[in-house]
């Protein structure tokens, strides 16, 4: 069941995008932590360094389930991608907007096509998005 909800972007706290994001699951920072197996300051500096993207809501902080694999990992070349789209001027709710629009070409959302053949693919798409 797909979660959808408008939140005060972390980076940039007076940013509110009326657009709701859906996403198949919204993990709190300890349950990010948890399933990383690293500890929750690790994982606040790693969505204050722009590796992770995350929302606020109610005064929690909620990472999109996509971004982070049940193995133990980040998805193959979110931090990349993050910092592609910073670079392009990119505010954190807007990179949740591209990572979670559906894209017709990829059958799926880039968050979605991260998990599969189709990851570096979404990373060209970012970095072209420059040009």
């Amino acid at each position: 069941m797909a979660v959808t909800f408008t939140a005060v972007s972390v980076r940039f706290p007076l940013v509110v995008d009326e657009q709701p994001i859906s996403s198949n699951e919204w993990l709190t920072v300890p349950q990010v932590a948890e399933r990383l197996n690293i500890r929750i300051t690790k994982v606040h500096r790693l969505i204050s360094e722009g590796e992770l993207v995350a929302r606020r809501r109610d005064g929690i902080l909620y990472v999109p389930g996509e971004l982070v694999t049940r193995d133990e990992r980040i998805a193959a070349h979110i931090a990349g991608i993050m910092t592609v789209l910073r670079d392009n001027g990119f505010t954190p709710e807007q990179m949740l907007q591209w990572l979670f629009t559906v894209d017709e070409s990829l059958a799926a959302t880039p968050a979605a096509a991260l998990h599969g053949h189709k990851a570096r693919e979404v990373k060209r798409r970012a970095q072209a998005l420059a040009w």
